[in-house]
């Protein structure tokens, strides 16, 4: 004891300086900021209210926190100061406490209790009724609520598609905005490279009764990625980030197609995890195709060649995914996901062709095929957010990596009367397409409603083709590989790039977006054993876009807007890998393929008149460079190859429609209608090529609430033929309806009918080229009934504090592939 007094005393009898000079010492000392929060009225305690300590001297913040379920907090390691405390929760009107205080002789501060007084005091129960529209249009994007539409449950993510207004989807899920495939799909704002192979593969693994929403950008601003012509399609998934663990578990059994999946959701103050997996199978499909290409010299025939015969496909899906969250405080949070998926697609059939050249010498075969492919990856994605207090400031860093693996086997077994059609093929091709992301970005506001964005963002893509293709004697043993049919394809692209976005309010009524994005591209591709030379390709481009909005009243507003944009082509395109799944019929991609480059002009109306929503635009589009699958044979050869070609530009003008009824009590009807322009000229192997036409496209609906919370949807969709430089591909019309039943919050049950009345659809082609003319036909099943089962487990508080977990990273700028009828 007299040990202790003796160093006290000294202690205390230091000078504020040491001996020696220096900053200033004194004793210091932690302690904590305690209480409990209160409701005024109820008396009951407020569970996760977010508290925020500021430091009173410079308004910093210093610490937070959120209260536990008794309404107790403790703001622990807490320097000697003064400071503020602000006290908030959704529901009750903020409160602050100023001047408090801790110091050498009380660090630790106990407020007791403390009462907020909710921002309603509800006189007696009261329950309100509502329900989303099922089409929401909006200033900046249009918005479809799929959970709200019966008639797609059961299928897939590219039948929700094809309800969406501005939407075109074919037969195998091909997805186009305003007649142009210019697009770029997201998943919860994410892009993942599974889309980059073939999107409508990857739309068939995500089942329809996950879908929440799907929005439609078709003036994307500068800071996103230059994604082409028509715009940005964003998939938002059911997700649930309330308090406490949920579960659901779904299925659904049709005459066509099957899915099942399971999700989880469990959050807890500050921290959450969420995880599900999904998967959906088919069953096996007949079909049918007839083929016929007349090789011609002027207007005489030369060869006849026609095919045909029986096949049958069968597909297998999953996805699935996991995510954490934490937040650090009111300002401070990180957010990591992972997404895996994958598809699986068998195709097998029996061909008999015969080929009639005018000579006479006649050649018949027959071609059994067995084809198989499989696609999956994954994308993990880090985002960490800073936001500021009392302002619309917002710092954001991401991080993503994507990473897709493609393998194709083609197997073909002929038996002929000519040597080439004595021989059996097997042609492989393993692919790996690899992402690297890194994205800042940075908003500050300004005085007046002036708002500035802008970041800087670096991709590296790196592509691997590995392809191989053997060819073997009839009935022999020994498979031997064609040299320049074998070959490990190494393509890299890397995309620098860097925005600046300016948001002005030039008065109550008119808001003015405008600004610029800077993107250089450097690309280089290699052959490992071919003798060729590797070969480099670097651009920079500048893409401004403006958009002017005037708001009227009603709901009503008009906006102008014009935006450059430019569209990578995609592995899709760019893959030489040569299919040889029919050996009159070639398919490769063309790695030397240029961006397009495309300037759109658009005038649109929007109002909302007594439950009737009207949207309205008229554009104008120029596509340079623009990228189509272009067909060429050579002479006397009966064999055709088909590639992707930069053909020239393309002119259009177009009109779109859309309009939403919403009647009281009974439901809602919509209908939407899109008509363009195609006209295209090119100069090919010294040709002069063009073709001008009128391309449509409309969907019709209906949402009808029928008694005991029956409902009942139908819609109907049509496309024109899609049209090329050389020619059509088929037109496509579809119909169905779906009926649900909500038993309680838990329990639901729901059928699907698409196309009951049309066992059969065909779909025909036509092309046709300098010496050749050429049309198919394939038929399939179309009938599909089915059902669907949805339970849902588990409780849920919907008080706690939802905060955005989007993550910051859009890869939306290169061109998306297709099936292409192939």
């Amino acid at each position: 004891m007299l040990v202790f007094l003796l160093v006290v005393s000294v202690i205390s009898a230091q000078p504020p300086w040491g001996g020696t000079g220096g900053g200033k010492k004194g004793p210091t000392i932690k302690g904590r900021i305690a209480g409990t929060v209160i409701d005024s009225i109820s008396g009951q305690p407020v569970e996760f209210a977010t508290l925020v300590l500021i430091k009173s001297a410079d308004g910093k913040q210093q610490d937070g926190g959120i209260t536990e379920s008794d309404g107790s907090f403790k703001i622990i390691e807490v320097e000697n100061g003064k400071y503020d405390l602000n006290i908030s929760f959704l529901g009750y009107e903020p409160k602050v406490l100023e001047g408090l205080e801790t110091t050498l002789e009380k660090p630790d501060l106990d407020l007791g209790t403390i009462y907020i007084l909710p921002t309603g005091v509800n006189l007696e129960e009261v329950t309100v009724t509502g329900q989303a529209a099922l089409v929401e249009n909006r200033i900046d994007k249009l918005v479809y609520n799929a959970e709200k539409d019966a008639s797609t449950v059961g299928g897939d993510a590219a039948d929700v598609l094809r309800n969406v207004p501005l939407l075109s989807v074919d037969l195998d899920g091909n997805v186009s905005l305003r007649g142009s495939s210019n697009i770029q799909i997201l998943i919860n704002g994410r892009p993942s490279t599974l889309f980059g192979s073939n999107p409508a593969d990857a739309l068939k693994t995500i089942p329809a009764n996950q879908i929440k929403t799907v929005e439609v950008i078709t003036t994307p601003t500068a800071k996103y990625d230059g994604e082409g012509s028509s715009g940005i399609i964003n998939i938002i998934t059911k997700k649930r980030n309330a308090e406490g663990f949920t579960g659901s578990v779904n299925t659904s059994i049709g005459t066509r197609q099957n899915n099942g999946g399971v999700n989880l959701n469990w959050v807890r103050g500050r921290f959450g995890l969420n995880g599900g997996a999904n998967s959906f199978w088919s069953w096996r499909r007949e079909g049918s195709i007839d083929f016929l290409r007349e090789e011609q010299e002027g207007e005489t025939i030369l060869s006849t060649f026609i095919q045909g015969g029986p096949n049958s496909s069968q597909v297998l899906g999953f996805n699935g995914n996991f995510g954490a969250f934490y937040d650090f405080n009111a300002y401070n949070s990180i957010n990591s996901s992972i997404r895996f998926n994958g598809f699986n697609n068998w195709r097998d059939g029996t061909t008999n062709g015969r080929i009639a050249p005018n000579t006479g010498d006649i050649v018949d075969f027959v071609r059994s095929n067995d084809n198989a492919s499989v696609r999956n990856g994954y994308d993990w994605t880090v985002d960490y957010k800073r936001t500021y207090p009392k302002s619309e400031r917002e710092f954001s860093v991401a991080f993503q990596l994507s990473t897709t693996n493609s393998d194709q086997e083609n197997v073909t077994d002929q038996d002929g009367s000519e040597l080439r059609y004595e021989e059996d093929i097997r042609n492989f091709n393993d692919g790996i397409n690899s992402e690297y992301t890194l994205q800042a970005d940075y908003v500050h506001p300004f005085p007046g409603g002036t708002k500035l964005e802008t970041g800087l963002k670096t991709v590296i893509r790196r592509i691997n083709s590995d392809y191989e293709t053997l060819t073997r004697e009839t009935n022999t043993v020994m498979f031997t590989p064609i040299p320049f049919l074998t070959d490990n394809f190494l393509y890299d692209q890397d995309v620098y790039a860097g925005y600046v976005s300016l948001n002005w309010k030039l008065s109550k009524s008119i808001g003015l977006i405008t600004g610029a994005r800077y993107e250089h591209t450097t690309i280089r591709g290699a052959y490992r054993e071919l003798e060729q030379e590797p070969f480099t390709q670097q651009y920079g481009n500048i893409l401004p876009s403006i958009i002017l909005n005037k708001q009227f009243k009603n709901f009503s507003n008009a906006k102008a807007s014009y935006s450059r944009r430019i569209q990578r082509p995609s592995l899709f395109f760019i893959n030489p890998f040569t299919q040889i799944s029919d050996p009159n019929n070639l398919v490769f991609g063309n790695p030397t393929l240029d961006p397009e480059v495309v300037d759109q002009y658009e005038l649109s109306y929007n109002t909302f008149v007594k439950g009737v929503a009207i949207n309205a635009a008229v554009y104008y589009r120029q596509t340079t460079d623009i990228i189509e699958s272009f067909v060429q044979i050579e002479p006397a050869s009966e064999v055709s190859s088909t590639s992707y070609l930069n053909i020239g530009v393309n002119n259009s003008v177009g009109v779109n429609l859309f309009t939403s009824v919403n009647i009281k009590e009974i439901g809602s009807f919509r209908l939407g209608f899109n008509i363009f322009t195609y006209n295209a000229e090119s100069t090919v192997d010294s040709i002069d090529l063009s073709r001008s036409t009128v391309i449509w496209n409309g969907n019709i609906g209906a949402n009808i609430n029928l008694p005991r919370d029956w409902k009942f949807d139908l819609f109907g969709f049509a496309r024109s033929p899609q049209q090329t430089l050389q020619g059509e591909n088929p037109s496509f019309w579809l119909y169905g309806m779906g009926l649900r039943k909500q038993f309680n919050k838990r329990f639901s049950l729901g059928i699907r009918a698409i196309e009951p009345f049309n066992e059969r659809k065909s779909f025909p082609s036509e092309i046709q080229g300098e010496n050749f003319y050429q049309r198919s036909n394939f038929s399939i099943p179309f009938r599909s009934i089915g059902f669907s089962i949805s339970y849902n487990f588990g409780e849920l508080d919907f008080s706690g504090n939802r905060r955005g977990r989007r993550s910051k990273i859009n890869n939306d700028d290169q061109k998306g592939g297709g099936n292409d009828n192939f």
